[in-house]
């Protein structure tokens, strides 16, 4: 079965994707919690940067590989491309900036965001990294959409499609 990366802005509606599939009976991994982040120095030198523990996501890639079951991992950090081939599909969230910043100074589930720097760097990030990561996505899902669509979506991912029915492995799609 597929290893699918779900990825995006913070605010797009990551954990909540990845914990409405675990109560479906997927797999699921959120890496923003627990121990699969490590902080690195930026390359520029401004402070650190959130980065997999590769060794970590390589076990968990391998380990569930030869499972038969699906496996969504989820998370946006800069070292996610050198797993690029690992992954059968990467679903890019996405909403527009004053959609993610209202649903930052709502939720209670992650503090990240609070803070006027914080959102600053939320919005540079946005114009920044997500075309990057709209530049390597298959598939793109806007989270405007009800919270059952995108999870049905990323479920048929996950299922090869009924016999007779061909779509596109790879094939760009938006919601």
């Amino acid at each position: 079965m597929a290893v699918i990366l779900v990825t995006g802005m913070s605010g797009t509606g990551k954990s909540t994707v990845l914990d409405q599939l675990k109560q479906r009976g997927y797999r699921a991994v959120d890496t923003d919690y627990g121990d699969w982040i490590e902080h690195v120095p930026r390359r520029d030198g401004a402070g650190v940067e959130p980065q997999w523990r590769e060794n970590r996501i390589d076990a968990l890639i391998t380990g569930h590989e030869l499972s038969g079951e699906a496996l969504f991992v989820g998370g946006t950090v800069w070292n996610q491309a050198r797993f690029r081939s690992r992954f059968d599909e990467v679903v890019l969230l996405s909403a527009p900036i004053g959609v993610l910043l209202a649903r930052i100074a709502h939720r209670d589930t992650n503090p990240f965001g609070k803070t006027a720097g914080e959102r600053d760097r939320i919005v540079a990030d946005a114009a920044a990294i997500e075309p990057l990561l709209r530049s390597s996505a298959t598939v793109e899902i806007d989270t405007r959409r009800p919270l059952a669509d995108v999870v049905g979506r990323l479920t048929a991912l996950a299922c090869p499609p009924p016999a007779g029915v061909h779509f596109g492995r790879h094939a760009r799609g938006s919601a």
